[in-house]
Parts: structure tokens; C-alpha cells; sequence
């Protein structure tokens, strides 16, 4: 049997009929209900408009000229409880004024914006209190994937309403800083499933038609083709905090860092005009520490490798990250260091990450 990746389908309301179809439709059948559009106003500054700078030939040509202008944007979304919350991404719902939630059945309800997490890009939306026969969609375990799994895409790509895609699980664990976002911290799932611009906030199923991930972006230009999904174990803790109103606390060591391989090492060692010479292996090189960090405060230096952390292998960066992101605030971590010639052990206490720190 031949099998078309990409392919593109409707939704399909659940019938009798659908024990005549194949898996992707059963699939589909099951989660559809609880897919729902997500349309959002935001309100937007004008350039060169800022108070006092207003450019008085304008003014004299054209009189007084609007200082902001309406933005319109769409993603998707899913309902995960009957209670009436919806997960999407942050950067569907940020900034908005107003969001509207469009349901699998053509209601329209305005939603309300009850937590985000810029750091993991997922957003909380409520519907009204009282919306009546809402169906949440199954989640399932991302924990369990394989690269080869089916992935079947849900959303509503350039206004495309209940569009889905066919394909599989290209790829796990691709951190997102490889894709050029280094104020995120993020591990993505990896597809051949057709993702477009209004598809961010929908889900990614399993072949059962289980949630696996919550759909964030595409790659474009030369590696077109290839979307990827927030994790769905993720997601769902993340979702868990931001609907009972907690913050979302993501520890924080105050480090720059590099990847280190003992290849680029030993280049850069015979270089008589290196700086320093570097431990001829792989790791998470040091680059910058930053001032009254926790990192500061372990006495890590620059040129530090880390090779080590909580008792983990550090082979680059991204290793380093998925430990401390897995750590307590407040609580020690374990660091093997090498300092030149020396082996280091060294104990960190993870701070809360503030705002403006983009790496570990």
C-alpha cells in the first residue's frame, strides 16, 4: 500500500459511518469536536507617532493622523476540559484585546485570557461559565512517541477552517534554540504533517486520536516542510498552572553558553594565538557568567565546561538546559566542571528565571 505524507483532509462529524474508515479519520472523528478556531484584535502603535513626534509636514498635508491602528490575527486551539479551557500558543493570543473562540459546531464566544507563558509560547484561554456541551479532547502520553509514529495535524491554516494533514513523527527532542529562538525553552516535537500559519495553538494527534502535542511553528525556506509541536506532558502542567492562576516558574542558572565538541577544541587549542587553552571534549562551554546570578554566586568563571549536571552526562548546551529546566528553585545541583587542567565540583541553587534571561 502506497501512503501519501501531507495529505489534506476535513473534519468529519463522528457517524456509524466511520467504522467503515481508515484510522486517520476514526482519528479525527474523536478530537475534531473539541478543535476551535481563535480569532484576536490587538491594538497597535503607529510608528513616528509617539507623543511630540509627530512630523508637522504631515500634519499640515493630511491634519491629524491616527496615533495606533487595529491588528487581526488567527490561530486554533483545544479544548482540554468540559469546564471550558482551551490551550493554544502565547503568540496567538498575545497582546489581543479581544479573542474570540469559534467551536467545532459554528458557535462564537468570547474568551477570556486567563494565563501565558511566553517561555514555552502556551496560553490559557476560558470560555463563558455555563457554555453547555463542550467535548474535550483525549490527551495522550508525548513520553511514548517514536520517530516514525503517525502525526495528524488539526487546525485552521490561512483561514481554512477544519483542515487536517497526514504525516509522522520526523524527529523528537529538537530543541527550539537550533531553530533560532533563544528566549524559549522548549524540546519540540518534530513532523512532516503540513503545519501553517493559523495552524499554531492546534493539536497533533496520534493515530488513536490522542493529543501529542500542541502545534507551534513551521520552518521555512530551505528546510520547508517541517513543523513542529509542543509536547503534550508538557503542555499539560503548564496548563495546569497557568488555569489555577500559578506562575510558571522556570529555574535559572545565569549562563551564556556554547556548544563545545573535543574536535573544535583541539582546533582552537592550536592556534597560537588562543586566549586559553579548552578542555578537548564535548560540552557546554561558558561564554558569559552573568553578574549576582546563581551561577556568579557558584563561581563559575568563563571558559568553564560543564560536563556534568545532577549527575547527567552534558554533551552540549541543550543537555545542560533540560536539567536545570527539571530542577527546584532553591534546591543544590550538582556540577562537574573542568577549569583547564582542573575537575571541579561545584553545587548551584537555581534561582527563578526573570524576565530578560534568555539561556540557562
Amino acid at each position: 500500500m502506497t501512503v501519501l505524507f501531507g495529505l489534506i483532509l476535513a473534519f468529519s462529524k463522528p457517524s456509524a459511518a466511520n467504522a467503515e474508515h481508515g484510522f486517520v479519520a476514526k482519528a479525527v472523528a474523536r478530537t475534531a469536536p473539541a478543535v476551535v478556531r481563535i480569532d484576536t484584535e490587538r491594538e497597535v502603535r503607529n510608528s513616528g507617532f509617539e507623543p511630540g513626534l509627530e512630523d508637522p509636514l504631515l500634519r499640515e498635508l493630511f491634519g491629524d493622523l491616527p496615533n495606533s491602528h487595529r491588528e487581526n490575527g488567527q490561530g486554533s486551539g483545544v479544548v482540554i476540559n468540559i469546564d471550558g479551557l482551551v490551550l493554544t500558543n502565547n503568540h496567538v493570543v498575545d497582546g489581543a484585546d479581544r479573542v474570540q473562540v469559534t467551536l467545532a459546531d459554528g458557535r462564537q464566544l468570547d474568551g477570556d485570557v486567563v494565563g501565558t507563558d511566553p517561555i514555552t509560547d502556551l496560553a490559557v484561554v476560558r470560555l463563558p461559565g455555563g457554555t453547555k456541551d463542550l467535548q474535550a479532547a483525549p490527551l495522550g502520553d508525548s513520553n511514548a512517541l517514536e520517530p516514525g509514529d503517525w502525526a495528524i495535524a488539526l487546525g485552521n491554516p490561512y483561514g481554512l477552517d477544519s483542515t487536517v494533514t497526514l504525516g509522522i513523527v520526523s524527529s523528537l527532542h529538537r530543541n527550539i534554540s537550533s531553530l533560532g529562538f533563544t528566549d524559549k525553552r522548549l524540546e519540540l516535537i518534530q513532523t512532516d504533517a503540513a503545519i501553517n500559519p493559523g495552524n499554531s495553538g492546534g493539536p497533533l494527534l496520534n493515530e488513536e486520536g490522542e493529543v501529542i502535542g500542541l502545534n507551534t511553528l513551521v520552518r521555512a525556506g530551505p528546510g520547508a516542510g517541517l513543523g513542529f509541536a509542543i509536547p503534550i506532558n508538557l503542555a499539560r502542567g503548564v496548563a495546569q498552572s497557568l488555569a489555577a492562576g500559578t506562575p510558571v516558574v522556570h529555574p535559572y542558572l545565569g549562563l551564556q553558553l556554547v556548544p563545545l565538541t573535543a574536535r573544535r577544541a583541539k582546533d582552537h587549542n592550536a592556534d597560537p594565538n588562543a586566549l586559553l587553552q579548552l578542555p578537548e571534549r564535548d560540552g557546554a562551554l561558558v561564554q558569559q557568567v552573568l553578574p549576582q546570578s546563581p551561577a556568579a554566586k557558584a563561581g563559575l568563571h568563563r571558559g568553564d565546561l560543564v560536563v556534568s549536571a545532577g549527575r547527567k552526562p552534558v554533551h552540549a548546551p541543550a543537555d545542560l538546559l533540560a536539567v536545570v529546566e527539571g530542577s527546584t528553585v532553591g534546591e543544590s545541583l550538582d556540577l562537574e566542571v573542568l577549569r583547564g587542567s582542573e575537575n571541579l565540583k561545584l553545587a548551584i541553587r537555581p534561582a527563578p528565571l526573570p524576565e530578560s534571561a534568555s539561556q540557562g
